[in-house]
């Protein structure tokens, strides 16, 4: 690839006992080379298409539980809130649009659609992508991210419902409370 196609850089990338080779091209192309021990070569999603040789049964990989979204999700808006407060502008600017990701991952899982690396949003029914569109933090300062927060925070819950409305029921309250901007915190 280096020699004959002047990559500038590769990257091996794991997953369990697959390694993906991909190297980046001058033209911005990339180009993935998988390799694994043949009695574990399958199709690991829908759209594999096998070109030659003999493949093993597929094994598709299932989507992260709902619940495990969720959990992240709460803790995401429990770390962003106290980072606002503590005036850990970049932190919370993370720690929010990790809100919005799961979130957006649940919502893929809901409708079918792959919830991995964001596969799926733009597949999403387009009112509830258009719900996060006021997520986006426009600028690193307490009022804005504190207005970020809410509007994802308000959208997981929302998502919740949508999943388990008693589950929702139980965390509804205190995901409106995060959702509340924070008391500034100094340091002693």
């Amino acid at each position: 690839m280096y020699d004959r196609h002047g990559a500038l850089h590769h990257l091996d990338v794991k997953a369990g006992v697959w390694i993906y080779r991909v190297f980046l091209l001058p033209t911005t192309l990339q180009v993935d080379l998988a390799f694994v021990p043949a009695v574990e070569f399958r199709a690991l999603g829908p759209t594999f298409r096998l070109v030659f040789g003999k493949e093993n049964e597929p094994r598709y990989a299932s989507p992260q539980a709902p619940g495990d979204i969720i959990g992240l999700g709460w803790l995401y808006a429990l770390h962003a809130r106290s980072c606002i407060a503590r005036r850990k502008l970049w932190q919370a600017e993370y720690m929010i649009r990790s809100i919005r990701d799961h979130t957006l991952a649940l919502a893929c899982i809901r409708h079918g659609l792959p919830s991995e690396h964001g596969r799926g949003i733009d597949q999403l029914p387009s009112g509830i992508a258009a719900q996060f569109e006021g997520s986006l933090v426009r600028q690193l300062d307490t009022a804005e991210l504190s207005r970020a927060l809410q509007v994802t925070t308000l959208g997981l819950l929302s998502e919740i419902r949508n999943i388990d409305e008693a589950f929702a029921a139980r965390l509804q309250e205190t995901l409106i409370r995060l959702s509340e901007p924070p008391a500034a915190i100094t340091p002693p």
